[in-house]
């Protein structure tokens, strides 16, 4: 029998969500994926930020429409206090509010959780920051680079110090706020089943980078050897977790860390055995190494790696791994986002089992702004 949304995980579960850009709306289309009702709250006219940034896909930005799939739009000033009585009936009935700003900022609007609670007491109410609700940082602007700085994440994957690199994953909205946001709020709503009460969840973004990091905190606290790029295990001090350089300008994703993978691998590439105990000098055999996966170019060596369990790779861009057939045999990208001109690309491949989410079928859209502000306020009236 074919899977129908009512039969999803969350579904009749309702979200005021108040956030922009990544974490909060990242959060908010996992919850909508598995079949709660987001209720996304904008600035009338233009939106939030993420509809304008480039590239466009019709009406609005590209990420903007991944991120927002399946939600509905209500547009309403928040500092007209005749428009934001209109929420009051919407926090009643709300299971979850999501919210995103500087603590402090729902509170002046009059949507703080204090205010909040008097009208539902019930809610769970879910607040991503940087540095958390309070602290003596917690009033500090900042950006994913700057909360990756602030904990130690940067200094360790920025590579060389001497020509540093930017990530390009931003760890902090994601790992540190998304998916903590996700999994408090499933938690909340669990406690809410046995307790009958509601919550505040402070989601700091800086706070969950820490975890992260338990093989660097565990070698820093125990032996007081603080990892430093470039010189660990998994920082690049190792020949078993390493990026080689190709005969033909690709790379190898070396990671044979265990012995019996590190045995495989100089045995695939015939490293000499006097480079074998990488123990004794690890910089010379990185060193031997490199000159031997430079001498072949890459499909030689994705041949090779393949006929036996070395957990090596060869470096994919992101074009070439989402054409990879095993991301397409595991449904990936099954899932259909449609915009207002009927251009149609994948929904964002979100961390949500296929058995919780709507089937295929069930094309996505992302609201405009304001879309459902008829529907929804001739409801309260």
């Amino acid at each position: 029998m074919a899977k129908t949304i009512n039969q999803q995980p969350l579904f009749g579960i309702k979200v005021l969500d108040f956030t922009t850009l990544l974490p909060g709306p990242m959060a908010g289309l996992m919850l909508a994926e598995a079949g709660a009702n987001v209720l996304k709250v904008e600035r009338p006219g233009y939106g939030e930020e993420m509809r304008h940034y480039a590239p466009r896909w019709g009406r609005d930005g590209a990420s903007f429409a991944m991120l927002n799939a399946g939600k509905k739009s209500l547009a309403i000033d928040l500092k007209d206090r005749r428009q934001l009585e209109m929420l009051v009936p919407l926090i009643r009935e709300a299971d979850v509010l999501l919210e995103q700003f500087r603590p402090g900022v729902m509170d002046r609007l009059g949507l703080g959780y204090k205010s909040v609670c008097e009208i539902n007491p019930n809610i769970i109410y879910c607040s991503i920051s940087g540095y958390g609700q309070f602290g003596p940082k917690s009033d500090v602007a900042g950006h994913d680079l700057n909360y990756i700085g602030d904990t130690g994440v940067l200094a360790l994957s920025m590579g060389d110090p001497e020509n540093p690199t930017v990530p390009p994953v931003l760890m902090a909205d994601l790992a540190g706020g998304t998916y903590p946001a996700v999994i408090n709020i499933l938690l909340a709503i669990i406690q809410r089943q046995k307790s009958g009460h509601g919550t505040w969840i402070d989601v700091a973004m800086t706070d969950n980078l820490f975890m992260l990091m338990t093989w660097a905190i565990a070698n820093g606290l125990v032996e007081g050897k603080w990892p430093k790029p470039g010189r660990e295990l998994l920082t690049g001090g190792s020949p078993r977790y390493q990026i080689y350089r190709t005969g033909d300008d690709r790379h190898v994703a070396a990671a044979p860390l265990e012995q019996k993978f590190w045995d495989n691998f100089c045995e695939q590439i015939e490293l000499p055995a006097e480079f074998r105990n990488d123990r004794a000098d690890p910089e010379r055999t990185i060193r031997k190494v490199r000159e031997i996966i430079a001498g072949r170019p890459a499909e030689d060596w994705r041949r090779l790696f393949y006929q036996v369990d070395c957990c090596c790779s060869i470096v994919q861009d992101l074009s070439e791994a989402m054409r990879e057939e095993h991301f397409h045999i595991r449904g990936l990208f099954d899932y259909p986002l449609e915009n207002e001109d009927g251009d149609v690309l994948p929904a964002t491949a979100v961390s949500i089992a296929p058995q919780f989410r709507a089937p295929p079928e069930y094309t996505k859209f992302a609201p405009a702004v304001g879309a459902h502000n008829d529907v929804i306020l001739k409801k309260l009236k």
